[in-house]
Order: C-alpha cells, then structure tokens, then sequence
C-alpha cells in the first residue's frame, strides 16, 4: 500500500510517501516570510501553501520514484490548525484523490504528531503517555490504543511554543522563538535568574505560561532601568530551564497517577535538547522513546504513516470529515 501525506495546518508546506510503514520520501518547505513579522500571520501561510504545495507533492513522488497512479489513498490534515491553511492542503487532497479514483482520509495532527513515534520505533507498545509541547498544544496524553485517548492535563493559557516564541520576541531573538533560545541559551548559565514555574507546588497536572512571560518582561525592563549588566545567553538559558522543568515534573506526575511507565514525547518543542535532557534525567525509570527531530515539528511523514494505519483497518471515512481548526482526540 502506498499513501501520499500531506500536512498544511500552519506555517509548513509538507508531504511524504508511506509504502507499507516505511517513509519513502518526505519533504517539509518552512515558510521563512514569517520571521520578519516574529510569528505567523495566518493569510500568508495560506498564500504560501498554495504557492509551494503542488510542487511539494511532485518533488516527494519522484524521490519515492512513484508514480500518482500507484497511490492508494491520499491523507491530509483536517485539523486543528489554521483554517485557510487547513482548507488549502484539504481541498487539493480532495481534488487529487478524486482525479486518480481513490480515498482521501481526514487525518488529526494531534493523533499524527503521537503516532509519528512509531515511524522509528515500531517496537512501541501500549498504553504509554505522551507529552506532547508544540506552538499550540501542551497537553499530557494517555495513549491505550489507537483512537483511545485520555488527557490527563494541559495548558490553561499559553502553549508551551508560544511562550518560547514571546520569550525570543522580548530577547530579540528569532522566530521561531524554540530553536533561538535553545540556540542562544547554549552557553549560558541557567540558574542566573530564577524565573517562576506556575503550578510547581501543585499536584494537579496542568501548566500555565502567561505569567513566565509576562515575569520576562518585568526582568528585561528592570534592569534596562537600572542599567544593569546581564549576559542574554544567561536569560535564554534560565527561562529555557523554568519550561523543560516544570514540564518534566509534570510528566513524573502523570506518570505517578496513571502507573504508565513508558514515555513518548511529540511535536515541535519535543526537538528541544535540553527537555529531552530533563526528561532523562527526572524519569530515569521509565522508558523513554523520543521521535527523530524531523518528525517533532510538522510534516508529512506522520500523517501518511497514521493514514496508511487507518487505511488498514479501513476505519475512517473519505467522504464525510470536515475541515477543524478547533479539533481535538477528545471530539
């Protein structure tokens, strides 16, 4: 069986080829417009996607040396996501599909993301948690089997890749903002200033960001005001620490309340090497499987994969599914 992925829900034009679980070809094209605004701005990634997406999907047969009529489904992601993005990967999935005769599958990124795990370890067995950190979800999962999800906690505000993205804008850094700060906080002491960690002391499993920014902020303005001599390598590093800490605490707790031992990680913060790190180090009794840092952030591998699992079981519609912006494994 042979599926085409493609994956439009945000800033990354992206597809791939899944022959029989083995990815074949996957290209991702970023969209760099974006950096000079600091964050994405939602009618240029749909612009951009239209732009690039055709050519994407061509590049990604010939390297996989397939041919369009060889496909047996296509999969594209219907949601979450941004709606005029989502809206352009869907509608040339369905206009490819019904062009060559054959299915088109609605596939959610959040369910992508998680099962992009199983791309290099197939040996991954049920149940096992999964946190999953990205520009629009921090969520711990309760994974069972596929499509028996629990969600054990999340974020009440911000997302843990918002707060890296806002936390590099007030640095000055890059967008995206995960990347820059891992990058910057390189060769910094992270224990220079102590940055708060909402819900530390409680034994709900739940996360909040808001105030980590909005303390960055007062930090950078206090001590523009008093001139005061700081390193930014040094802040980078301690605001880095304040997240993959309380995001690793969270997870033991979840681990303690569920029993769960093994661990998966997934979405675009998941590359970050310094939450891997603490991850290790404060579940050194769990097993752990992390995915390779091209299938943390968006791509089209992960949504072939999944698509070719539920072409095998036959159990998802290619009439029927609508374009979510708003979806979750929970609906």
């Amino acid at each position: 069986m042979i599926v085409l992925g493609i994956e439009t829900s945000c800033d990354e034009t992206a597809s791939a080829i899944c022959r029989e679980g083995n990815i074949l070809s996957s290209i991702t094209w970023a969209q760099s417009i974006h950096e000079q605004f600091g964050g994405v701005v939602p009618e240029m990634a749909s612009r951009e996607h239209e732009k690039y997406l055709s050519t994407t999907v061509r590049h990604v047969l010939e390297q996989a040396d397939v041919t369009c009529n060889e496909l047996d489904a296509v999969a594209v992601t219907r949601g979450p996501g941004l709606m005029g993005a989502l809206l352009t990967g869907v509608n040339f999935a369905r206009g490819l599909s019904q062009g060559l005769g054959i299915r088109c599958l609605g596939i959610n990124h959040i369910e992508a993301h998680i099962f992009a795990n199983f791309i290099a370890c197939p040996e991954l067995e049920y149940p096992f948690l999964c946190l999953l950190v990205s520009g629009g979800h921090t969520q711990i999962w309760q994974v069972n089997d596929l499509g028996k999800y629990s969600l054990l906690g999340e974020t009440r505000d911000d997302a843990v890749g918002e707060a890296f993205d806002k936390g590099a804008r007030l640095l000055g850094l890059a967008f995206p903002g995960g990347p820059a700060i891992e990058t910057a906080a390189l060769k910094g002491d992270e224990h220079a200033v102590a940055f708060p960690q909402a819900f530390r002391k409680s034994n709900e499993i739940e996360f909040s960001f808001s105030g980590l920014k909005t303390a960055l902020r007062y930090y950078l303005e206090k001590i523009a005001k008093n001139k005061t001599k700081v390193v930014l390598s040094d802040i980078a590093a301690s605001y880095q620490r304040s997240i993959v800490e309380i995001l690793a605490k969270k997870l033991q707790q979840a681990v303690k309340k569920s029993g769960i031992k093994t661990i998966v990680l997934a979405g675009g913060v998941a590359a970050n090497k310094r939450l891997r790190m603490e991850v290790q180090e404060v579940l050194s009794d769990c097993t752990l499987f992390f995915p390779e840092s091209k299938y943390c952030t968006d791509n089209g591998a992960m949504v072939a994969f999944l698509g070719e699992i539920y072409m095998n079981i036959n159990s998802l519609s290619s009439d029927t599914f609508t374009t979510a912006p708003n979806l979750s494994l929970k609906n």
